[in-house]
């Protein structure tokens, strides 16, 4: 008798206690144009009270020092979902030629999704592999805009629609439907790029561009909180990885007010200096990860794909070969094979250059003492510090960046008209924002506070 029951007892419990566990979901959340010195949990001043759910995810998770992208916004992006550099994949990537972050999670079994900034990437989202997507077509602004495509289809949104507020609802509908399987969703909002606009909590009087630019920070970290509260709600977040960092450094705009502990920033969006790749990475995964740890390993944006690969125990394709190298350890409190070097690419006209903890090397051969990095950077003379020169040389050498696909460097006139027309595009999607609030003032719809 004590048998037969033993017997009923495993055949209905024993499958599911001794089942595999379910494969992590992973949430990826891209900011634009926001380098350390955006964030309280790096050390920001100007934004210290301004990123409260930011900076839990680095309380609870753990804060990566040394993070790099590119300098601006498509080449970061092409890094991270192919995981090569550019001068191998071009600046505009095809998806037959390259491996796909999204593409690879779904061979997994995952499902894939993305809402936000798309527009840096060729082809569609569900060429390189993403299920379900909502991006703002090439032509529209940012933020205030009424045009979308969803899925492949025209969407038309109602006046006054704020952009990252409809991503934000894109987001949690997914994870809402795929709540019982897992799922990889990207999150590339468009949060706190040019133009600085109104945020729907920003005072109905107030035109400052410092204090829109503030709103613009909170408005991004208002909207983590809420991704971060719904998957608590839906029960998720201890089979959840949340990822946070930037598509490049510390933007132009409030770039003055780019101090932490009262030093400024050393360079800016577009630059090779520290200012202009050094991001925020922030990897938190509730009751796996140990909570208030901080990593000084070298991180680089090709790392991204084979890092969530690993943590989804996905395979990625022998050809072509990624760059980057998985920090999933890291993740894990393990030791892991960090990186002993970053390599940072700006097209043609800007060059390259290869980084470790202490040294930077141009591909003019110019080589910098970074002891100092993100607050300045000392040029070494030539003939000084000949061990790292060589080092760093070494590895240029091997990478051959001028050997690859690189973008032909544009005259001056080129650039400076490239320059007008982004202005005139700014001016145009700022015309196209102020009239949709005009008409949404003129149906009576009281502005957004």
């Amino acid at each position: 008798m004590i048998s037969r029951i033993l017997l009923l007892f495993l055949c209905v419990y024993a499958p599911a206690a001794f089942a595999a566990p379910r494969a992590p979901n992973v949430v990826f959340i891209l900011s634009d144009d926001l380098g350390i010195d955006g964030f309280g949990c790096y050390g920001s001043d100007r934004f210290k009270d301004k990123t409260p759910n930011i900076d839990a995810l680095a309380a609870s998770g753990l804060r990566f020092d040394y993070c790099y992208s590119m300098p601006t916004c498509n080449p970061s992006r092409c890094a991270l979902m192919t995981g090569r550099y550019e001068f191998r994949t071009g600046n505009a990537p095809s998806y037959k030629e390259e491996t796909s972050m999204a593409r690879v999670m779904k061979q997994a079994g995952y499902a894939t999704g993305m809402a936000g900034k798309w527009r840096q990437m060729r082809d569609e989202p569900t060429d390189w592999g993403f299920d379900e997507y909502l991006t703002d077509p090439t032509p529209s602004g940012y933020y205030w805009e009424t045009k979308y495509t969803q899925n492949g289809a025209p969407l038309e949104a109602k006046a006054g629609t704020y952009g990252p507020d409809l991503c934000r609802g894109f987001a949690l509908d997914f994870f809402q439907r795929h709540k019982e399987k897992p799922f990889f969703f990207y999150y590339p909002t468009h949060l706190v790029h040019n133009p600085i606009l109104k945020t729907p909590q920003s005072a109905a009087t107030s035109d400052d561009q410092d204090t829109l630019f503030a709103d613009n920070v909170a408005y991004l970290d208002k909207q983590v909180g809420e991704l971060v509260a719904a998957l608590d709600k839906l029960g998720l977040r201890e089979n959840t990885i949340i990822v946070f960092s930037s598509d490049n450094g510390t933007a132009k705009y409030g770039i003055e007010h780019a101090t932490i502990g009262g030093r400024h920033i050393h360079g800016m969006k577009e630059t090779m200096l520290e200012g202009g790749s050094r991001v925020p990475l922030i990897v938190n995964w509730k009751g796996t990860v140990k909570a208030g740890g901080s990593s000084e390993d070298l991180i680089d944006f090709t790392d991204m794909l084979p890092t969530f690969a690993e943590l989804a125990a996905a395979t990625t394709p022998a050809s072509p070969v990624l760059d980057g190298r998985s920090f999933a350890p890291q993740i894990r409190g393990e030791k892991g094979s960090p990186r002993e070097w970053v390599y940072v690419q700006h097209n043609t006209a800007h060059g390259w250059y290869v980084r470790n903890r202490g040294w930077k090397l141009t591909q003019a051969g110019d080589l910098f003492d970074m002891s100092d990095a993100p607050f300045a950077e000392k040029a070494v003379p030539p003939g000084e510090q000949k061990a790292e020169r060589e080092r760093l040389q070494a590895v240029l050498a091997q990478l051959n960046p001028a050997g690859g696909k690189l973008v032909a460097q544009r005259s001056p006139e080129e650039i400076e008209e490239a320059r007008k027309k982004n202005k005139r595009k700014r001016n145009k999607e700022k015309a196209v924002a102020e009239a949709a609030k005009k008409k949404q003032a003129a149906k009576g719809v009281p502005p957004a506070k």
